[in-house]
């Protein structure tokens, strides 16, 4: 697993928008598996999951992307990735969860 937490300003769907299009366009097997919006009192959550296929470790590894805007405006991106891993008991070859979240802190 790994994970990235930032604090972002600017637009929240333009920031949306960029995380969707860039994550989908950095490898061909990635997909948006599913997304959830939320808003509330002023208060926005977007969460989007992708996945894509690792072909380092043969597998497929996800990604979760959380946006959150207070009344503050600010924009808090929590982001973690998980599969990355054929072990059963313990976790080895983790280069495509982080290669995955490598991508996500180019599009940022």
């Amino acid at each position: 697993m790994a994970k990235m937490e930032r604090m972002l300003t600017g637009d929240f769907d333009l920031i949306l928008s960029n995380i969707e299009h860039g994550i989908m366009k950095g490898s061909v097997s990635a997909s948006l598996e599913d997304g959830s919006d939320f808003i509330s009192d002023g208060c926005r959550c977007s969460v989007r999951v992708f996945e894509r296929y690792s072909a380092l470790g043969s597998n497929r590894v996800s990604l979760s992307v959380t946006l959150f805007q207070g009344k503050d405006g600010i924009i808090h991106l929590s982001a973690i990735t998980s599969g990355g891993s054929q072990a059963v008991f313990f976790k080895i070859n983790t280069f495509g969860e982080q290669a995955f979240l490598d991508k996500l802190a180019e599009v940022l």
